[in-house]
């Protein structure tokens, strides 16, 4: 029975690979920089998606954002707010996003109307590692409530993750979160990693994220 359900899971994720390499094809040629967001729930995820929609759409970037989500369309809803292009996949029982749910949701769009895609993955630190997306950067967030040491608890995520986001700082005080210990459980699954911090309440950070991204989305532009 194991080695059936290892047989599976491999064909799955070969058949989402191949689905993904497709998608990442589809954005290059189209000119789209694609970020997608994984995170626990309660991370702030949505909150920082939604101020970062707002602050590209006031540097004039044309974006839009898909929202996984196992029931509801709360965070699409939320999101909307922002005033870009969003819609919501629902999947039910399934615990992340899959490239072909990416690629179906995105049938009714024209990519060449868009700079950067976000795509916001179901809130889990687990299933979501092992699917690519066709992204080009990887977000993993966590809280200054989570505790210090969530990237040694899911150390894959963190590995998966191109930019880890410590979300909430404007709490750090109130809950004596550790920096130092964080940062140093980060480059202890992933040395280097490149850490943002960042509060989408009260604005910090978020000039510096936001500068950033347009860097990266710069380079990858030239590339």
């Amino acid at each position: 029975m194991t080695t059936r359900l290892v047989e599976v899971r491999q064909k799955v994720l070969k058949q989402n690979d191949v689905v993904a390499r497709a998608l990442r094809e589809r954005f290059h040629a189209a000119g789209v920089f694609v970020v997608s967001l994984v995170s626990s729930p309660g991370s702030g995820k949505t909150t920082f998606l939604e101020k970062t929609l707002v602050m590209g759409r006031q540097r004039g970037w044309r974006v839009a954002a898909l929202v996984g989500d196992l029931a509801t369309d709360n965070d699409a809803m939320r999101l909307a707010r922002s005033g870009a292009p969003v819609k919501q996949i629902v999947t039910g029982t399934v615990c992340h996003l899959d490239a072909q749910m990416v690629d179906d949701a995105l049938k009714e769009w024209k990519l060449e109307d868009i700079d950067i895609l976000f795509i916001e993955n179901v809130g889990n630190l687990v299933c979501p590692a092992s699917y690519d997306l066709g992204e080009d950067l990887r977000l993993v967030l966590f809280s200054v409530t989570e505790g210090e040491d969530k990237p040694r608890k899911y150390p894959t995520i963190f590995n998966t993750a191109d930019v880890a986001i410590i979300t909430k700082v404007d709490l750090a005080e109130a809950v004596e979160f550790d920096r130092v210990a964080a940062e140093a459980s980060v480059h202890a699954v992933r040395p280097g990693m490149e850490i943002k911090e960042v509060s989408a309440k009260t604005g910090r950070g978020m000039e510096e994220w936001m500068g950033f991204l347009g860097r990266i989305k710069g380079l990858k532009s030239k590339s």
